[in-house]
């Protein structure tokens, strides 16, 4: 009875530990799993946190955008419709006369030193066949020269030279198209800024000169709103300059590489005993 009882009690006590280590195991697994969540909830919170965030600086943003249309909207109702629409127009065209030449220019640049060497090299492999087709083949003012001036390399230096110099001028016309009408547009727009102040100002103290009762705020607006389309004219002046001068800039730049490359090319002609 005694064996029965101990063995019983050793049983017991045995199933009452791994028990107990089964429910030690199991509120272990629970507070972890419960560290888990909040650990994941802080994550989605943070989450959340910066999308909002990000959210909020968008939309600062596009308010800030709309509130400067809106703003530039009233300036322009303001300066007066019919003075205002002139110069916008003064800028739209001119704006895209200008983003057309400076892409256009771009396009135009040529690396001059590998057009020589591999005009050179087709001249010592092929001829000056093999040297047309080549510059026919390379977009750009400079190749253009050299297409024309290969062309005349039978006939002697002079006549290379006077081709070159020739279509040179064609070629610097093309570069050009277009920059008279930026100009024109950067004298038009203050001077119908300067016009639509003036007239402002004229009808501005026409409303003095028969008012009885003279305000000052009612002054002030007059002048203010005059203002507004000399402001407008010198800024659209101001944009339009800008790209005119890279503009010209850069066609002094191509002109040089022209005038560089169309001597280089009547030395090799000479040197290759093409042109004599």
């Amino acid at each position: 009875m005694k064996k029965i009882f101990l063995t019983s009690l050793i049983v017991l006590v045995s199933f009452l530990g791994a028990f107990a280590g089964t429910e030690a195991k199991i509120d272990s697994l629970k507070q972890a799993k419960e560290d888990s969540i909040k650990v994941v909830r802080h994550k989605e919170v943070e989450a959340k946190t910066i999308k909002l965030e990000k959210e909020l600086a968008k939309a600062e943003e596009e308010g800030a955008v709309t509130d400067l249309r809106k703003e530039v909207k009233e300036k322009f109702i303001e300066g007066g419709v019919p003075f205002m629409s002139v110069i916008l127009v003064c800028l739209i065209i001119g704006l895209a006369i200008a983003i057309e030449r400076i892409i256009v220019l771009n396009l135009a640049s040529t690396n001059v030193k590998k057009l020589l060497a591999n005009t050179r090299n087709s001249l010592k492999q092929g001829g000056v066949n093999a040297a047309r087709a080549l510059t026919a083949s390379v977009p750009g003012p400079v190749a253009s020269i050299f297409n024309q001036g290969l062309l005349r390399a039978s006939s002697g230096p002079e006549a290379v030279e006077k081709s070159i110099v020739a279509y040179g001028s064609v070629e610097m016309g093309k570069l050009e198209r277009g920059m008279s009408w930026v100009s024109l547009f950067i004298s038009l727009a203050p001077m119908f800024g300067f016009m639509g102040t003036v007239i402002g100002m004229i009808g501005a103290f026409e409303s003095i000169q028969q008012a009885e009762d003279i305000k000052i705020d009612q002054v002030a607006y007059g002048i203010k709103t005059a203002l507004l389309t000399t402001v407008a004219g010198l800024i659209v002046a101001v944009i339009l300059q800008i790209l005119y001068n890279y503009c010209v800039s850069k066609i002094d730049a191509i002109v040089n590489q022209m005038e560089e490359a169309s001597i280089s090319l009547v030395d090799m002609l000479i040197e290759e005993d093409i042109a004599k």
